[in-house]
């Protein structure tokens, strides 16, 4: 009998979506001859059952296009907004998973949408999962798509900022996508040579960012490119989210927990406040012109890489196989030149951060390169 899947994007939009659905529906459709439903807008659209059917004439030409066709949303299924109210949805996806006649359902997303998908699967649907972001954080996948042209755009920036700086015998401050993992500012910071780089993972010391600057100075380098993730933290900033966090995870009084978790959420908002402030910090501390360049979603935008699409491709056209076997609950993950599934359970819930011995860590550590700690 003819299987019937369907397919959203969740979360932020990424680079290779596109060729993600593609690779799915082609290989879904015209190898194994299944029918594809693209569900609008991510688990809302499930909610509200807007959907698509795919043809070949749908998929044409979306390979090179950025973003994703069906559209995203960062809905989670068991608080969505519903008439100004969080409510659990998840029995109303079952319903309409059922009433599509749907053999399995194929979410391609990051973090969050492997948690989310985790929930559908103990619902009991058959779901699989693809990892998307720019960040490169989902667990037990070797890499995931959207970061590699994320790096170029990244790497292209501070690239082009080299000039500015060097002419103008400045500071500049260029802050990268990253919130908990500092894969992007990392990658793009070695790629474009940048003098400091500064990561969610090592939380650095503002008086020795300065004296490696300074000590540049010496040397005849009067400027200075630091690159910094948007969620890097001083040595103080992270002691203080450290004991929050702590405060939170104790907390049995409500108004206390309440206020621990507005801590939290306050600071994580001040991540644009918080790369002025080390811009300015910089400043007074080495005597030269800081200025701050926040690149912002445009690393997310534009046409997906080759990598990107090719990544995309094979993990989706693995994801299709997968579907044909009877493979559900899993991730397809990046393993080398193969494609693995692996249990929602160990994907879900997990971040693959930087490890602060990663190759690229010491590789970047011997060209001479500062992490302010």
């Amino acid at each position: 009998m003819t299987k019937h899947i369907g397919i959203l994007t969740a979360g932020g939009d990424s680079p290779g979506l596109n060729a993600a659905i593609r690779g799915v529906g082609k290989a879904a459709q015209g190898h194994y001859g299944m029918q594809m439903i693209g569900f609008r807008d991510g688990f809302r659209g499930l909610v509200d059952n807007r959907m698509t059917r795919f043809d070949s004439n749908m998929l044409s030409g979306i390979l090179t296009k950025g973003g994703t066709i069906l559209g995203t949303s960062r809905d989670k299924p068991h608080r969505m907004l519903i008439g100004g109210k969080k409510q659990d949805m998840t029995d109303v996806i079952v319903e309409n998973y059922e009433a599509n006649h749907l053999d399995a359902l194929v979410c391609l997303g990051g973090g969050g949408t492997q948690k989310n998908a985790l929930q559908l699967m103990e619902k009991g649907l058959n779901v699989i999962t693809l990892p998307k972001t720019i960040d490169n954080d989902v667990a037990m996948t070797d890499t995931t798509f959207g970061f590699d042209t994320a790096l170029g755009i990244a790497t292209e920036a501070i690239d082009r900022l080299h000039s500015t700086a060097h002419s103008h015998h400045r500071i500049i401050v260029v802050e990268i996508m990253g919130h908990r993992a500092g894969w992007l500012a990392l990658g793009s910071g070695i790629a474009g040579g940048a003098d400091v780089i500064l990561l969610p993972e090592i939380p650095y010391d503002i008086n020795q960012v300065a004296e490696a600057i300074r000590e540049r100075g010496r040397s005849g380098r009067n400027f200075s490119i630091v690159a910094v993730a948007e969620g890097a933290l001083s040595q103080e900033q992270a002691r203080i989210i450290r004991a929050a966090e702590e405060k939170k995870a104790n907390s049995e009084d409500k108004k206390e927990l309440k206020r621990a978790k507005k801590e939290l959420a306050d600071l994580a908002a001040s991540h644009a406040n918080r790369t002025v402030q080390l811009s300015r910090q910089l400043e007074e501390l080495t005597g030269l012109e800081s200025r701050v360049t926040i690149l912002g979603y445009l690393q997310r935008g534009g046409t997906p890489s080759a990598a990107d699409r090719l990544l995309a491709t094979r993990l989706g056209t693995a994801c299709a196989d997968l579907i044909h076997q009877g493979t559900f609950g899993v991730m397809v993950a990046a393993r080398g030149e193969t494609a693995v599934p692996v249990p929602l359970e160990q994907v879900a819930g997990n971040k693959k951060l930087v490890p602060k011995d990663h190759p690229w860590v010491v590789s970047a550590r011997h060209v001479g390169t500062n992490f302010g700690d």
